[in-house]
C-alpha cells in the first residue's frame, strides 16, 4: 500500500510537472505567435512608412479575409444575375459564354499587371497613388489628380449602380411570388436608400469586426454558385436542355439589337464579364489594413481573378444550357437568371436560392463601400479635396475613416434619388463605373512602362513580380490595349434606333468628369492639391533617421525610400 501511495505521489508529481512544462510551452508559443504577428506589422509598416505615410489603421485583415474580400467586391453570382440579360438578350447564348471565356481571359493580364503595381505600392491609396509615383514630378499632380477622379467617381457610381440593381433583385422576386403586387419608382429608389445606410452603418464598426465578417462572404458567394449550377444540372430534364450548337455555336448568335451586325451584337456580350470582373484595386484600398499586405493584398486579386473567371464561365454555361426558350426572357421579374432558376427549380427553390444571390450582392456593396471610403480617405489625406483634411481623419474609437465612410455613402446615395426626377440622368452616371475605373487602371500600368528609365521614377517591385522580361511586358501591352478595346464596346448604344432614353451616355459622362477635374485642378485645385504627400511627422522622421522632406516635395524622396527599405532588409 505504501509502495502504491508512493508510486501514485510520483506519478502525480510528474503529471503537474508535465502539465507545468505543456502551459510553459503552449506560453512559448503563444508569445512566439505574437512576436511574429507584431514582427509582421512592423514589416508592414515599415513598407508603408517608405512610401512615405503614417500607419493609421490597425492591420486586422488574414490572408482568408483578404482573398474573401478581393472575391466578394466582384460578386460572381450575384454580378452574373445582374448583367446577364445584356449578353443574352443582345446577342445570344454564344455571346454569353464565349464573351465570357475571352473577357476573363484578358481581364487575368489586367489583374496581373494590377497586383504587380499593388504589390510595390500597398497603401490604401491603390492605384491613385501608384499613377504619382510613377511619372515624372511634375506631372505628379495632374496625373495623380484626374487619376484620383477617375477613380473615386467610378467606385461610387459602382457602388450606386450596385445598390440599385440589389434593390431590383429583391423587388423581382417580390414580383414572381406577388405578380399583382406594383412596383414603383419609389419603392425603388426607397429601398435603395435603406440597403445604403444599412452599408454605411456595417462600415462604421471596427476593422476587426469587418475583417471577422468578411472571411465568410467567400463561402457564401463561391457556395451559392457551386449550389445554383448543380441544382440547374440535376432540375433539368436532358431532352430540354439544349444543344452544344445553341450554347456555344452559330445557332446561339440571336441578335435582337435592333440595328448592329452579329460580330457587334456578339461583342456587347463583352459588357457583363468586364463589368463583373472590375474594381480589381479594391483589395489594395485595404491594404493599411492587411497583414503581410505586399504579399496578401496582390495574391487575393490574382487568385479571385482566376476563381471568378472559371466559376464564371461555368455559371453562365450551365445557365445557357437550362435556359428554355429564349422569347420567354426575361420574364415577369425582369431578370433572365432568376426567370431561367424559376423555369427548372420550380418558385420557391428559386427563390431560396436568389435570397443567397442577393446576399452575395449585399457582400458586394459591403465591400465596395469599405474600399471606396479608403480612397476618399487617401484623396483627403493627400490634400485632394478643399476640406482641410477633414475627411482624412481616422476615428480613435475604431481606427477607421468614419467621415470618409459617411461622406462616400452621401455621394452614392445622389444618384439614386436622381433617379426619381430624370432616370436617364441616373443611368448615364451608373455607366460611368466600368470605364472610369477601367481607364485608372490602365494610367498606371502604362506610366510604368513609358517613364521605366526616366530619373524622378524608380519602381521598386514588390514580392509579387512578373519579371522584367518578356512575360511581364506582354502582360501590360495586352491589357492595355484590351481595355481601350472594351471602352469602345461600352460607348456603343446597345439597341436601335437611339433615343434619349436608351442611349449610351457612359463615354460622354467620362470624357466630362476627365474635361471638369481638369479645369477645377487648373482654375483652383492646384493651390491645395500637389499630388501624393507624406503625413509623416518630424518626430517619426527624426526616429527612423529620415531627411525632412520640403514642402514642394509631392512624395517621400527615393534616398528615404531606399534607406527605410535597407533597414527593413537588415531587420
Amino acid at each position: 500500500m505504501a509502495a502504491q501511495a508512493t508510486a501514485r505521489r510520483h506519478h502525480g508529481s510528474s503529471k503537474v510537472h508535465q502539465s507545468s512544462e505543456s502551459f510553459f510551452l503552449r506560453g512559448q508559443l503563444l508569445h512566439l505567435g505574437e512576436a511574429t504577428m507584431s514582427s509582421t506589422t512592423d514589416d508592414d509598416d515599415h513598407r508603408l512608412v517608405a512610401l512615405g505615410y503614417k500607419p493609421s489603421f490597425r492591420r486586422e485583415f488574414s490572408n482568408l479575409a483578404t482573398i474573401s474580400f478581393a472575391f466578394s467586391i466582384m460578386g460572381l453570382c450575384s454580378s452574373i444575375a445582374t448583367t446577364l440579360n445584356t449578353p443574352l438578350l443582345l446577342g445570344g447564348p454564344a455571346s454569353v459564354t464565349w464573351c465570357w471565356l475571352l473577357g476573363s481571359c484578358m481581364c487575368f493580364t489586367l489583374g496581373s499587371s494590377i497586383a504587380e503595381i499593388v504589390s510595390a505600392f500597398p497603401t490604401c491609396g491603390g492605384l491613385y497613388t501608384a499613377s504619382a509615383q510613377l511619372c515624372p514630378k511634375s506631372h505628379r499632380a495632374i496625373v495623380g489628380w484626374i487619376v484620383g477622379w477617375l477613380n473615386i467617381l467610378g467606385q461610387v457610381a459602382g457602388i450606386s449602380s450596385t445598390e440599385f440593381g440589389l434593390a431590383n433583385m429583391i423587388w423581382g422576386a417580390v414580383s414572381i411570388s406577388s405578380p399583382t403586387f406594383q412596383i414603383t419608382q419609389g419603392k425603388t429608389v426607397g429601398l435603395f436608400a435603406g440597403l445604403l445606410i444599412v452599408h454605411a452603418l456595417l462600415n462604421s464598426v471596427a476593422t476587426r469586426h469587418l475583417a471577422f465578417a468578411t472571411r465568410g462572404f467567400v463561402f457564401v458567394n463561391l457556395g451559392t454558385t457551386a449550389v445554383i449550377i448543380i441544382v440547374l444540372l440535376a432540375t433539368t430534364p436532358r431532352s430540354e436542355m439544349h444543344s452544344a450548337t445553341y450554347v456555344f455555336g452559330t445557332q446561339g448568335i440571336i441578335n435582337q439589337t435592333g440595328g448592329w451586325n452579329n460580330g457587334i451584337a456578339f461583342l456587347l456580350g463583352l459588357l457583363s464579364v468586364q463589368w463583373t470582373m472590375t474594381d480589381y484595386d479594391a483589395t489594395a484600398h485595404i491594404s493599411e489594413e492587411v497583414r503581410r499586405a505586399a504579399y496578401a493584398a496582390p495574391a487575393a486579386i490574382f487568385i479571385a481573378v482566376i476563381g471568378t473567371g472559371i466559376l464564371g464561365w461555368l455559371l453562365n454555361v450551365v445557365l445557357m444550357l437550362c435556359s428554355g426558350p429564349i422569347e420567354n426572357l426575361p420574364g415577369i421579374s425582369q431578370s433572365a437568371f432568376l426567370q431561367i432558376m424559376a423555369l427548372r427549380m420550380g418558385t420557391p427553390v428559386a427563390l431560396f436560392l436568389w435570397s443567397f444571390v442577393c446576399l452575395t450582392a449585399f457582400f458586394v456593396a459591403q465591400t465596395a463601400l469599405q474600399a471606396c471610403s479608403r480612397t476618399v480617405y487617401a484623396f483627403s489625406r493627400d490634400h485632394g479635396f478643399p476640406d482641410n483634411g477633414y475627411f482624412g481623419h481616422i476615428a480613435s474609437s475604431t481606427r477607421t475613416p468614419l467621415r470618409a465612410i459617411w461622406f462616400t455613402a452621401v455621394l452614392a446615395i445622389i444618384p439614386g434619388f436622381l433617379d426619381l426626377a430624370s432616370p436617364i440622368a441616373a443611368n448615364a452616371i451608373f455607366a460611368l463605373t466600368a470605364i472610369a475605373l477601367d481607364l485608372s487602371y490602365i494610367i498606371p500600368i502604362f506610366l510604368r512602362r513609358i517613364y521605366a528609365n526616366h530619373p524622378d521614377v524608380n519602381f521598386r517591385p514588390g514580392p509579387f513580380y512578373m519579371g522584367p522580361g518578356l512575360l511581364g511586358l506582354a502582360a501590360n501591352v495586352t491589357c492595355i490595349s484590351w481595355t481601350l478595346f472594351v471602352c469602345v464596346i461600352f460607348s456603343l448604344p446597345t439597341v436601335f434606333p437611339v433615343t434619349k432614353i436608351n442611349m449610351n451616355y457612359a463615354s460622354v459622362i467620362t470624357v466630362g468628369v476627365v474635361f471638369l477635374s481638369g479645369v477645377w485642378y487648373v482654375l483652383s485645385a492646384h493651390r491645395h492639391y500637389h499630388g501624393p504627400t507624406s503625413n509623416l511627422d518630424s518626430e517619426t522622421k527624426a526616429r527612423l533617421g529620415l531627411e525632412e522632406i520640403q514642402p514642394d516635395s509631392s512624395s517621400t524622396s527615393e534616398k528615404e525610400k531606399d534607406r527605410v527599405f535597407m533597414t527593413l532588409n537588415s531587420a
